[in-house]
């Protein structure tokens, strides 16, 4: 006898249809398993038969095949159990299940027989829907991120027997059931706020403006400027996502298994700061079968990266690909994956391996070698692609002591909001996403036309700071960003001084 079950296998950010075969024949009891699966799924074959026992059933005593469809795809991770012991327990019965052709099951199955959440349910719910599967079975702690999907009954299970019955119509399961905009909105609140920042009233200027543009930016400071605290809020004054970003970022934290009880749904722009000791595949994404990375875990939201010049050189060189192209793409033998990667990038450094360099109050023990070789671990193509870069000054004690009310973030959200629909109305998508940060050279040449006067303090600034071409590029399109939250449609001068400010790093090299 011949049965056929419907999972899903996560393939990248996304998921495909598994069709399970399990076929009783003749031959010696044997379990075998085809279909390129992982060690993983090599095992499960015990698993299955022990928990089918402990459950109070009996597994098919002839020769059993497994065939995992399609074959060219690896099966990775345990949430094939599930649907694998319900085709053994429908031959045994001798007949098919009245539910199962019309669901899609996924599960990690216990010894015991209990059912065990597996990660990547949010995409494989997603790939349900699209291949027409009413129904999607679930381990019951896995049910509430799967029923944010419309149009999807959701079933979650607790161990073998309740799912058997279920689809045998022998036991009635409700379906989970969300609200989906009441999740969505339950989500969107933060603990954090800008005016918790005394004082740095310019940094803070530049931080609007790169998220008004979604400009990557660059805070260079002694230690305790408030580099840190600064980016942590950068998340609250950025528009809040869409209901459409926030299920794709939840997708990607579905896969690397991020969600869990109460947080089941990213409604929050990401705020990602990975350990200078990340390796090119934690940032990146990879491994023999890639999964996503710091920077796509990132997607719609923030890579913040403390202490830059004290990660690998290497590690941050595979960032130029992402910052460029908003995504990842990872190539192996068996073909490429790509994962998406939109991100404002952020970082922070001293100016000096002691931190003290240029501060007003306290000496720099470092050479003038030790700081020129400290800063040029971070490489010039790298820095080309962060345009803004700004210097964080010291508090001084009566800013920080200041019980005068500083401007929250949602004043500031406000007028960023304010920027991005304008910006929006002028690519009236042209442009994906609509961002100054992101304008190419034909929509430069019509958006950021400047005066004589302005291309002679360029043309100075170029020659004086030995600026690249991406650089002047990346000046340009601050000046429009400013320019934007001034309301003014031409940039003027005092946008691009404004702009070439946000130099810091370039100036300081070349003094």
């Amino acid at each position: 006898m011949l049965t056929k079950v419907f999972s899903a296998a996560l393939y990248g950010a996304d998921a495909i249809e598994v069709e399970i075969e399990v076929n009783e024949g003749s031959g010696d009891p044997k379990v075998v398993l085809v279909g390129l699966p992982d060690a993983a799924v090599k095992e499960s074959k015990d698993r299955v038969t022990t928990a089918i026992a402990n459950s109070g059933y009996r597994w098919p005593r002839g020769r059993t095949t497994i065939n995992l469809a399609p074959a060219d795809i690896k099966k990775e991770g345990p949430s094939f159990d599930l649907p694998i012991a319900l085709g053994m327990l429908s031959i045994v019965h001798g007949r098919d299940l009245p539910r199962l052709a019309d669901c899609c099951i996924t599960g990690e199955l216990a010894l015991t027989g209990a059912i065990r959440p597996v990660k990547g349910v949010l995409p494989m719910a997603l790939e349900a829907r699209r291949q027409g599967k009413p129904v999607f079975i679930v381990p019951e702690e896995n049910a509430p991120e799967a029923s944010v999907v419309q149009g999807l009954s959701v079933h979650g299970v607790k161990n073998l027997r309740e799912c058997f019955e279920f689809l045998d119509g022998q036991r009635q399961i409700p379906a989970t059931i969300s609200d989906l905009d009441a999740v969505f909105h339950r989500n969107q609140n933060s603990d954090i706020d800008f005016a918790d920042v005394k004082g740095q009233a310019g940094v803070k200027r530049a931080f609007e403006v790169a998220a008004a543009g979604g400009h990557n930016l660059l805070v260079l400071g002694a230690p305790g400027a408030g580099k840190s605290m600064l980016a942590k809020r950068i998340p609250t004054i950025m528009p809040p996502m869409t209901l459409e970003e926030a299920i794709e970022t939840t997708k990607i934290h579905s896969v690397c298994g991020l969600l869990s009880g109460k947080h089941n749904f990213v409604a929050v722009r990401p705020f990602r700061s990975p350990h200078h000791t990340i390796s090119d595949a934690g940032l990146l994404g990879g491994s023999t079968n890639p999964t996503p990375g710091e920077v796509s875990l990132s997607h719609h939201g923030v890579l913040f990266l403390d202490e830059l010049p004290e990660f690998k050189r290497s590690t941050l060189e595979v960032l130029r690909q992402p910052l460029e192209d908003g995504c990842v793409t990872i190539s192996r033998a068996a073909g490429s994956l790509t994962f998406p990667a939109d991100i404002m990038l952020v970082a922070a450094m001293n100016p000096c391996p002691c931190g003290f360099f240029g501060h007003p109050k306290r000496d720099c023990h470092c050479t003038q070698t030790q700081i020129e070789r400290y800063r040029q671990r971070i490489s010039g193509p790298l820095l080309d692609r962060i345009d803004i870069h700004i210097e964080a000054p010291p508090v001084e004690y009566d800013q920080l002591t200041s019980t005068a009310p500083a401007e929250s973030s949602a004043a500031v959200r406000a007028r960023v909001e304010r920027v991005r629909a304008i910006q929006a109305a002028r690519f009236q998508g042209s442009l994906s996403p609509a961002l100054n940060a992101r304008m190419q050279p034909r929509h430069m040449r019509k958006f950021c036309v400047i005066s004589d006067t302005c291309h002679s303090l360029l043309k100075h600034a170029m020659e004086d700071l030995h600026l690249s071409a991406r650089a002047h590029d990346r000046i340009l399109k601050v000046a429009r960003t400013i320019a934007d939250l001034a309301e003014s449609e031409n940039i003027t001068e005092d946008h691009l001084l404004e702009a070439l400010q946000y130099r810091s790093l370039d100036r300081s090299l070349w003094m």
